[in-house]
């Protein structure tokens, strides 16, 4: 099976990176399913119900959250509706919405997605190891579904790749995000599973995490009171990770980062381009 994960999205720069790639993507490299965090897609803040299903029509199979994901409080009513986005599993008890969905591809197969958050340097929330835990006894690889993408929303990198230790055998692919800067150390573990501490962000580099850098830099100077964070404006670049399974295990053969935009070093899965 081949699979894309695509780091957070941050505003309307995200968003076209998205719409106007991931539907050539999906045919040129015959994905079979495409992850999207659309956490901070509406503004660098949340997610609309019109941006997640622009970013469902663009080829995503499923979208997940984070921190911001009730940003935008219209969330908290077409959460309920949608059953392909997803914010963290560990969210409290009653929270609209749900952690975890199975999603059919494109080849047939069904894939577990999972959203959690860390709980280092981020807001307290119930285990998230606890959390995926569950969804994963409740549909383990290769007897409930042929792939499992977890996607680890979290500050620490360390927090992200004990997740990946953790899961190693038991999931496809483990990814972090939320940090918005793509990580080098795509990888497959020992027991087969993908794993990136941080997929990056699908957005304009050319600002500080998406947003325009005169405020952020002006936060830094001063420490004082000043404009409300805005999303850059600048050209989008698509990041990621690729992963190609082993339909008769689920678990990962090859893993590849996916840079493609200005501003970065551009990367491709040599295995599905050559």
């Amino acid at each position: 099976m081949r699979l894309l994960f695509l780091g957070d999205v941050v505003g309307r720069p995200g968003r076209l990176a998205v719409t106007e790639r991931l539907p050539a993507l999906r045919d040129l490299w015959s994905l079979d399913c495409v992850v999207i965090n659309g956490e901070n897609a509406a503004g660098g803040f949340g997610i609309t119900e019109a941006i997640c299903e622009e970013l469902l029509a663009a080829g995503a199979d499923a979208v997940t959250l984070g921190n911001h994901t009730f940003d935008q409080r219209e969330a908290l009513v077409f959460i309920e509706r949608q059953p392909r986005l997803l914010r963290p599993a560990n969210y409290p008890s009653g929270t609209p919405g749900r952690g975890a969905t199975m999603v059919e591809a494109r080849n047939g197969g069904r894939v577990l997605v999972v959203n959690v958050m860390g709980r280092l340097y981020m807001d307290a929330l119930d285990d998230p190891f606890a959390a995926v835990e569950r969804e994963l006894v409740a549909c383990p690889l290769g007897e409930v579904c042929d792939a499992v993408i977890v996607d680890m929303h979290a500050e620490a990198t360390s927090e992200k790749q004990a997740m990946g230790h953790y899961l190693d055998g038991r999931a496809s692919l483990v990814v972090g995000t939320h940090t918005h800067v793509p990580t080098a150390d795509d990888r497959i573990l020992p027991n087969g599973t993908a794993y990136m501490s941080d997929a990056g962000m699908c957005g304009d580099y050319d600002s500080v995490l998406g947003m325009a850098k005169d405020e952020p830099v002006r936060r830094f100077l001063e420490k004082t009171p000043g404009s409300r964070l805005e999303a850059a404006s600048g050209e989008g670049t698509l990041c990621g990770i690729a992963v190609e399974t082993d339909d008769r295990t689920g678990l990962a053969l090859r893993s590849a980062a996916v840079r493609i935009g200005p501003n970065l070093s551009r990367a491709l899965p040599a295995f599905w381009t050559n």
